[in-house]
This record gives structure tokens, sequence and C-alpha cells, in this order.
């Protein structure tokens, strides 16, 4: 192991103990996004005993705290997300909420609390220049999107995932690149070239209720004209090409109300997710397109709303060398793979990658299948502490010597726009909300999508 990484490492194991701890007791409380305060209190406290000023979100969980080495260099975030899936299925979930860390973010709390300590160690920060932005982000995770809904349109968010709310809120102000590990079953780390983004969807069909059995002729029936819809929609799967990574999965939120009556309202919600704007964005308009025309083969009406979700995220070629470089002084050559293919996966780093350099890889740690009730955690320790020693060692190579790994990154990155109000302006595009069939008075139709 290179001498610069070895007191990270060294103060790392004498706060073991505290570490596994928290992730002990994060597992046991899990939290949905934009509903972790208890998770918020927790970690805040954690941190304010190691020394730090915490800046809290406020009306929101999440926080973020500074480090400053002293000189002028780049700014470096490194974040931590804190929420967690619904899996009432799941052995070990919340048994009133069904709550779970089945996709492992806890972990990345801690991982990110034991960055902080390792940074606090006598003389973590010589040679270093530039500062660190540690951030603890809230749902990233696109779940509960009603009770999202509700937070926007009491002014509370502005986005549904919390590292767009962050960089809404202007938390990301100076900062010039950002990196986050994620756990997952690889033996060691691994790296994609870059994953998915998406478009939350939401279709309601409104039909006409009537007697199911005793005159079902007079309702317009809004289950057929969903299931309908469903059918049109997966026939458009052969116009997905492989290039652009599509994937489209919707279900059934709601099918009715009594079964006695015809059902007139049905509720879809589904993701359209691709490698690019340009494939998320034409493939959104056909399913919506055949959505709107099963609509109106069955005199329905189908009213859209379509969120933008995340971005397909760019993972940095140097950025993704720089952990090559440090990690390989924790796991063995043959358990690093920092050039894998692309994964059809997203996340909101995807957003964070279209104004900075950004990498997200992937430690080892779990087993089982993320996102199911067969997700475990197997190995806490090479999941938050030797993730922390690797992402300090990383942050250490990056601001050391002038900061001339990190301006590499910075001066060679492809960054797809140039400054965040341009993002904002480009992805709002994504997002559309109107009815989808107009029946006019001449009695033609019109779709809109």
């Amino acid at each position: 192991m290179e001498k610069r990484y070895e007191k990270y490492s060294l103060e790392l194991d004498k706060h073991k103990a505290l570490l596994l701890e928290a992730e002990r007791y994060l597992w046991k409380n899990p939290e949905p996004g934009y509903r972790e305060w208890k998770t918020h209190a927790y970690l805040k406290a954690l941190y304010e005993k190691f020394g730090y000023e915490v800046t809290e979100a406020g009306d929101i969980p999440g926080f973020y705290v500074d480090i400053d080495t002293g000189k002028p260099g780049p700014k470096l975030a490194i974040f931590g997300e804190m929420d967690s899936l619904i899996i009432p299925s799941h052995p070990e979930c919340d048994p009133e909420t069904g709550a779970v860390h089945s996709c492992g973010h806890h972990l990345q709390s801690v991982a990110l609390l034991g960055i902080a300590i390792a940074l606090k160690a006598p003389g973590a920060l010589d040679g270093m220049c530039g500062s660190i932005r540690l951030l603890a982000v809230p749902a990233e995770e696109g779940i509960e999107i009603s009770f999202r809904r509700e937070l926007r349109a009491k002014g509370v968010i502005k986005f549904f995932s919390g590292k767009m709310e962050f960089l809404s809120r202007g938390y990301l102000k100076g900062v010039d690149l950002a990196m986050m590990v994620h756990a997952s079953d690889t033996p060691g780390m691994s790296c994609p070239k870059g994953t998915n983004g998406n478009v939350l969807k939401r279709a309601t069909f409104i039909g006409k209720s009537a007697h199911a059995g005793g005159s079902p002729h007079k309702g317009i029936n809004a289950l057929y004209a969903a299931t309908t819809a469903l059918s049109a929609a997966n026939a458009l799967r052969e116009t997905f090409q492989e290039k652009d990574f599509v994937r489209f999965h919707p279900i059934l939120t709601k099918g009715g109300n009594v079964v006695n009556a015809i059902p007139d309202e049905v509720i879809s919600e589904s993701y359209v997710r691709g490698a690019d704007f340009d494939a998320i964005r034409e493939t959104s308009k056909k399913i919506n397109r055949a959505y709107a025309g099963a609509a109106a083969a069955m005199g329905c009406r189908v009213y859209f709303e379509d969120q933008y979700n995340h971005a397909p995220r760019i993972n940095d070629k140097n950025f993704r060398l720089a952990f090559h470089e440090v990690a390989k002084n924790f796991f063995p050559e043959e358990h690093l793979d920092f050039d894998k293919a692309w994964g059809a996966g997203c996340s909101d780093m995807g957003d964070i990658s279209c104004v900075m350099p950004t990498v997200h890889p992937y430690v080892g740690g779990t087993q089982g299948t993320s996102h199911s009730a067969s997700y475990f955690v197997v190995d806490a320790e090479k999941a938050c502490v030797t993730c922390a020693k690797v992402q300090a060692g990383v942050a250490h190579l990056l601001l050391s010597d002038g900061a001339a790994y990190a301006k590499k990154i910075i001066e060679e990155a492809y960054v797809p726009f140039d400054s965040v109000e341009k993002f904002f302006e480009s992805v709002a595009e994504l997002s559309y909300e109107g009815d989808g069939v107009i029946y006019n008075e001449d009695g033609t139709v019109t779709l809109r999508y």
C-alpha cells in the first residue's frame, strides 16, 4: 500500500466498530426518500461528534459538511445517499412501512461518515489543496411519486430526486467534480462507462362507471383502455434499438374500485429509460401515442403526467482511472473492473454528470438481487470501511501535487452542459402534462402526446 493511503486506513481501522454499529442502526431504521429524518438526525450527531459544522437542508432531510485544505484548488463533492426502498416481502423490512435498504444506500451513508473521520486524522490534508464537500442526500429512488407530487405542490421541493433538489438549491455551487460509490455484489470494485437516464410516467385513464352486470353497455371501461394501451406499447418494443438501451416497464397502480362496477378510473405508472436524451424523448412520445390511441379506441380519456427523473450518467474515463489507481491498494487486480459496458439502471448521479465530471463506481459487500427480498449485506466492512479508505485515498490523489489529477479530469472531461441553468432548461422539455385525447364537437378525435 502506498504510504499516502496508510494514514486513512489506520484512522478508519481505529473507528471500525463505530462504523459497523452505524451500519446496523441504519439497516434497522430504513426510511424512503424525503422521509429520512431519523437517519438525518443520527448521522448529523455523529458528524458533530467528530467536530464538523453541519449545514442542513432544513425542510427536507439531508445536509453537507465542508473540509478546506487552506490552499486554493478545485472543489470535490462526495455523496452518500440515505433513502431506502419499500419491499414488504423482505424478511427484515420495517413491519409498519415495508421499508428496507435493499439497494444498500445506508452503506454509502456510513462510508461517507468514514471519509469524514479519515480526513480528521492528524496530517490527513497534508499535501492537498482545494476543498471537499461531503453531502448526505435524500431521495435517490424514484418511489412514492404521489407523496413527492404533494411536496412539490406545497413548494417544499422542485425535483423528485435528492441530488437534483440539492443542485437546484445551490448546494453544489463552486463544485468542480463529484463522486460516489454504491454497494453491490462485485468481489472488489467496478465501474461501467455509464448508465441510463429515465422519465417517470403516470397515465390516468378516465371512463364511465356503470353496473357491470345489469348495464355494462352504458359504461366506458377504463381498465380495458389501459390493458389495450399496454398491449399497444408492448408492440413497440421491436422499434427499440439496442444501442439506445431502452427499457419500458409499466404497472397498474389502480385497476378500478369495486368488482361489480365498470372501472371509470385506472392508473398506469412506468419508467422509460434510455442511454441518451433523444432516445428517452422519442420513446416516451411513442408510448404516449400508443396510450392515447388505445384510449380513443375505447372512447376513454387519458391524462398524461410525464416527469423527468434522471439523466444518463457519464462516468468520466480519467476519474475511473483514478479510482483504479487507488483501489488496487485494497483489492486484488483480478477483482477490479473499471471499464465495464453500459448499464441500463438509472441514478441521479447522472444529473450531476451533466454539469461536471463525475464517477459512480461500485464496491462489494452485498448479496442477492438489488431491489428485491433477497438482498442482504454480507460484508459491511468492505462496503463501509474499505470503501471509505478508497474514497479518502482518491480525494488525496485528486487534490495532492497541486491538484494535478483533478485538473486533468476537469480539463479533459466531456460535460454535456456548461451551466446548471442550461441543464435545467433542457430537461424541462422531457416533462409533459395534459390530456391525450380530445373529443371534438364535429365527431373527430385529436391525439396529443
